[in-house]
C-alpha cells in the first residue's frame, strides 16, 4: 500500500517506509528531525515542470502526463520505493498545501501502475 502524508503531520507506526518526494527540502523542517527511509529529489519532477505547473489545478491533467514521461526516464529512481511497497506499507512525504493536486498524489499514480503492471507480468 502507498499512501500520502504532509511532512508537517506528525509521523505514525503505520507509515512503513517513507520517502520524503520534494526536491526541495520543505520549509521549517529540519533535515535532523525529519524520520525518513531517504530524501528521493530525483523522484520529483522537474525544476522547469514544477515552476510550470505551479499547483494550478486548471494545469493537472497536463502535469501528470508530463510527469510521467518525466519518470518513465528515470525508473531507477523509483526502485527504492517500488521494493519497500512490494514487502509492505510505504508513505510519500509531501510539503504541498494541496493534498489534491500535488507531486506526491501523481507519483503514487504512477508507482501503482508500475506495481500493478509488475504482478501481470
Amino acid at each position: 500500500m502507498i499512501q500520502l502524508k504532509r511532512v508537517y503531520d506528525v509521523p505514525g507506526p503505520q507509515d512503513g517506509h517513507r520517502f520524503l518526494v520534494e526536491r526541495l527540502w520543505p520549509r521549517g523542517i529540519k533535515k535532523t528531525s525529519l524520520s525518513m527511509e531517504a530524501w528521493l529529489k530525483d523522484a520529483a519532477p522537474s525544476a522547469e515542470l514544477r515552476q510550470w505547473f505551479h499547483h494550478d489545478p486548471v494545469r493537472w491533467e497536463e502535469f501528470r502526463a508530463r510527469y510521467f514521461a518525466e519518470l518513465k526516464e528515470r525508473h531507477d529512481v523509483l526502485a527504492p520505493i517500488l521494493n519497500a511497497a512490494c514487502k509492505g506499507t510505504v508513505t510519500l512525504l509531501y510539503s504541498s498545501h494541496d493534498a489534491e493536486h500535488n507531486n506526491a498524489v501523481a507519483l503514487r499514480e504512477y508507482l501503482e501502475r508500475q506495481l500493478r503492471a509488475g504482478r501481470k507480468g
